[in-house]
């Protein structure tokens, strides 16, 4: 019974599974009654799920509507969709909506839709203070409550008769913006208003105004007035005094100051009035302005003067501005249609001007030391006056020039520029220098004391000599140095060594190196090295020639080596040869003396050995005498010794026995050749 329960329950199951199986086709949102709203209209986001299932039974729905990712509306629902109302919409109201439904523990999202709400609302402008002084600024604050940021500002400021001038500010975090504007010289009454801005999908949208703000402005103090005693034209040498005055409200931080050309000439700090005073010359013409400043706030008063010459500038004149040293000058000072007046002459210095005469006249013998610039000053009623400068130049003659060359020595090297210098120890700059080649202007070069001239086209041959002259303003003219002649320094060409004998060289013989060049200018240095395991001179001369010899006498084994020559000359190129080797050899006689040395060595030896070989015998001799009177018996014995080793020979110390007879006769014969050579040996000078 309980197994068929059991059985019954699971069928059950499975068939309360299968009723409720359901799934997403879409979710969808919309908005009502479009998706571009008018500001302050209602609008509604509406989301739709729609579902299929398998059999009709109720699903709760959770039901999410996000604006620009944020949460704003949720709701349980039941049924199908949901609405999301808004009775005023804002512009804050304008973004991306989407929805996403959740049922049974599945999940699923709209597309995003886009909402935008035109229109903004209308800014309010207050301002701090409704009464602000000139210099003082204004307080301005824009705001639109129902927006939200990121939003632009723009502030107005309007005035009668002018362009409005506007500052816009951007607020990324906050719905409002507050900015300042300055209170300038001749506002009275302005007027401010304001703007809201923002983007939306790369298009702006701009409210409308907002209220107007006015502000009264008041004067601290009025426009200065400026006058000037005795009167605005005035000629040079009279006094004149300006004076600048003003009222003001209120006696603190008040500031008058006088300029002209941007020159403060004075000033006074709380008071009402100012005054400065002056002899009028000739520069004090022009504009003076008058200004008062407190705080922020500041006007200002033009007068224009105008001074008349008393006298004309003076002039001064030279009887010559060139002249040499101990001729005499004359230098005078003069007022066009003016004679009355104190003159005095001078010359201009880096340290103060040097008095010379209070005259208009002056006469001096002149030296180079008077070289310079002079003035003369003319004084009228007070007045000064100063003439242009006049340039007086004193020459000294020029001294005999010096050339030379840069480097020294009058020579050069083929193929390098030729440096000379030219000098005037003497004689007033500037100084005209003149080189030459021969007859041949080459260069002319102004300078103080001396000049340099290159010569780059010099041939080996070149026989021309240079000089110089130098002048100056002076009146003696120029004057020319001595002739220089260059010696040209032909590089050397190509070095070769050679030898004699050449290659092999008998030992103890003399020898003979010849170093020679093809080209090259005389003295040359030549030096001789031989190779070993590092360079070794053994050789070195100076000659007034392209080729030395240097005899070597009794060359030994250690002169076998490398050779090589290295020929110089002042060019400083050293020119090396190609290496030669030479090899030192026996001589003949040394040849012939170890020839006999090797003989009488092999001589001695055989001579050695054939004495010891007849010593042998002659030992060998005694035995035999001894035993004569037994021969027969020893001769008997012999022969069956004989037999009884076959037939060949018997070797028995150094000799051979095959009978007695010939054995006593062969030692006999043996004996007196051993006699009669050892007889020679001894006569032999060099037997041993």
């Amino acid at each position: 019974m309980y197994l068929a329960l059991l059985v019954i329950f699971l069928q059950c199951s499975e068939l309360y599974t299968e009723e409720r199986v359901f799934t997403f086709n879409t979710v969808e949102i919309k908005v009502q009654p479009s998706v571009k709203v008018k500001n302050g209209a209602p609008m509604s986001i509406v989301c739709h799920a729609d579902i299929s299932k398998s059999t009709d039974f109720q699903l709760k729905h959770n039901f999410t509507i996000f604006k620009d990712g944020k949460l704003v509306f949720m709701r349980v629902s039941d049924k199908g969709d949901v609405q999301y109302k808004i009775s005023m919409a804002r512009s804050s109201d304008t973004g991306d909506y989407e929805c996403t439904v959740e049922a049974g523990g599945k999940v699923k999202s709209s597309n995003s839709l886009h909402v935008w709400v035109t229109g903004m609302t209308k800014p309010i402008l207050t301002a701090e203070k409704r009464e602000v002084l000139e210099g003082e600024v204004v307080k301005l604050r824009c705001e639109l409550p129902e927006e939200e940021p990121p939003l632009y500002f723009l502030f107005r400021k309007i005035k009668m008769n002018s362009t409005p001038k506007e500052k816009h500010v951007f607020e990324p975090y906050r719905n409002f913006s507050v900015v300042e504007f300055s209170v300038e010289e001749g506002d009275n009454i302005l007027q401010f208003d304001c703007f809201g801005r923002r983007n939306v999908k790369l298009e702006y949208e701009i409210t409308e105004a907002s209220n107007k703000t006015l502000v009264t402005v008041r004067e601290p103090f009025i426009k200065p007035t400026l006058n000037a005693k005795p009167s605005s034209n005035i000629t040079e040498g009279d006094r004149i005094q300006f004076e600048c005055s003003t009222v003001v409200a209120r006696m603190r931080d008040i500031e008058i100051i006088l300029q002209k050309n941007k020159t403060i000439l004075n000033s006074v700090r709380d008071e009402k009035i100012l005054k400065y005073a002056a002899v009028a010359t000739l520069e004090d013409s022009g504009e003076y302005m008058c200004k008062v400043e407190q705080g922020r706030a500041s006007k200002i008063t033009k007068l224009n003067v105008v001074v008349s010459e008393l006298f004309p500038q003076p002039i001064l004149a030279a009887s010559m501005s060139t002249l040499d040293e101990n001729k005499e000058l004359t230098l005078s000072c003069s007022i066009s249609g003016f004679r009355k007046a104190n003159f005095s002459i001078l010359r201009k210095n880096s340290n103060g001007d040097i008095y010379l005469k209070n005259s208009r006249n002056l006469t001096m013998r002149v030296n180079v030391n008077d070289t310079g610039s002079y003035i003369c000053k003319a004084e009228v009623k007070g007045i000064v006056k100063e003439s242009k400068p006049v340039g007086i130049n004193v020459y000294a003659p020029v001294s005999k020039p010096t050339l030379s060359v840069v480097s020294g020595l009058p020579e050069v090297v083929l193929g390098k520029p030729l440096w000379l210098i030219c000098r005037s120890v003497m004689g007033t700059p500037p100084i005209a220098f003149t080189f030459y080649k021969g007859n041949e202007v080459k260069k002319t070069v102004i300078n103080d004391t001396y000049a340099t001239f290159m010569d780059e086209n010099i041939g080996q041959n070149d026989e021309r000599g240079y000089k110089c002259d130098a002048r100056n303003n002076h009146s003696t003219g120029r004057k020319t140095s001595n002739i220089l002649n260059i010696t040209v320094i032909v590089p050397i060409v190509n070095a070769s060594l050679g030898s004699v004998p050449y290659g092999e060289v008998e030992n103890g013989r003399d020898t003979a190196f010849l170093c020679s060049v093809k080209g090259g200018s005389w003295p040359i240095h030549f030096r001789i090295f031989k190779k070993t395991d590092h360079e070794v001179l053994v050789y070195e001369k100076s000659e007034n020639a392209s080729s030395i010899l240097w005899h070597k006498g009794a060359v030994s084994r250690q002169d076998t080596g490398t050779y090589y020559c290295i020929a110089s000359n002042r060019a400083n190129v050293d020119v090396k040869s190609h290496p030669i080797t030479i090899t030192v050899i026996l001589a003949a006689w040394q040849k012939g003396v170890i020839a006999a040395f090797v003989l009488i060595t092999i001589a001695g030896a055989v001579t050695l050995t054939l004495w010891w070989f007849l010593c042998k015998k002659k030992k060998a001799k005694g035995p035999s005498m001894e035993m004569s009177g037994s021969a027969l018996a020893t001769n008997s014995t012999s022969e069956k010794l004989t037999r009884q080793h076959n037939d060949g020979d018997y070797y028995s110390g150094s000799g051979y026995i095959e009978d007695s007879e010939n054995h006593m006769k062969s030692t006999d014969e043996s004996k007196d050749s051993v006699e009669n050579r050892h007889s020679r040996i001894q006569g032999h000078p060099d037997a041993t």
